[in-house]
């Protein structure tokens, strides 16, 4: 059995891309996966699954967008990608909720960087499969566009190292 995180796109509490934790826990189930877990209503779940990390994403993405009625995107990790990226943080020392990875399904362009669109101060790095992002200012706030993100969804340090938590349970 391997231990995922699935971080779903483009989900949020209220508007659109509305996606109760509990239906989501319930697609995971449905299934097939185990010791499945939701953190924060932000499209995080954690499960484990005996199947291949590609026919996983398929099998969520299919549901969600049965569900949803358009496709919504999925990006996974195991757990141990998890806590590497956690450890990859190339900011230690600025506070976690500042400081975003943008999880990508792929190593992203080497000249991502160059192209970003905004910059106000943030600054940038590039990660296996990830681009890190320091905001210091908010990520809220922030005018930064990074065209090789676009099919990424991002997540603090704090909600990372939580996730890794959670999945690194026995």
């Amino acid at each position: 059995m391997t231990r995922y995180i699935a971080l779903i796109r483009a989900v949020n509490v209220g508007g659109t891309g509305k996606l109760p934790m509990a239906d989501l826990r319930a697609m995971c189930v449905e299934a097939g996966f185990t010791r499945v877990e939701t953190y924060i209503a932000s499209g995080n779940v954690i499960f484990e699954s005996e199947s291949a990390l590609s026919r996983v994403k398929a099998e969520l993405e299919a549901r969600l967008q049965a569900y949803a009625g358009k496709p919504v995107g999925v990006v996974l990790r195991t757990a141990a990608e998890m806590a590497a990226v956690l450890k990859a943080n190339p900011f230690p020392k600025v506070e976690p909720k500042y400081t975003y990875a943008i999880f990508l399904d792929h190593r992203p362009p080497a000249d991502a960087l160059n192209k970003a669109l905004g910059r106000d101060g943030e600054v940038m790095r590039l990660g296996d499969k990830e681009i890190f992002v320091h905001y210091p200012s908010g990520m809220g706030s922030s005018k930064l566009r990074i065209p090789a993100a676009k099919m990424g969804t991002a997540r603090n340090m704090s909600t990372i190292a939580k996730l890794a938590e959670i999945a690194a349970k026995p």
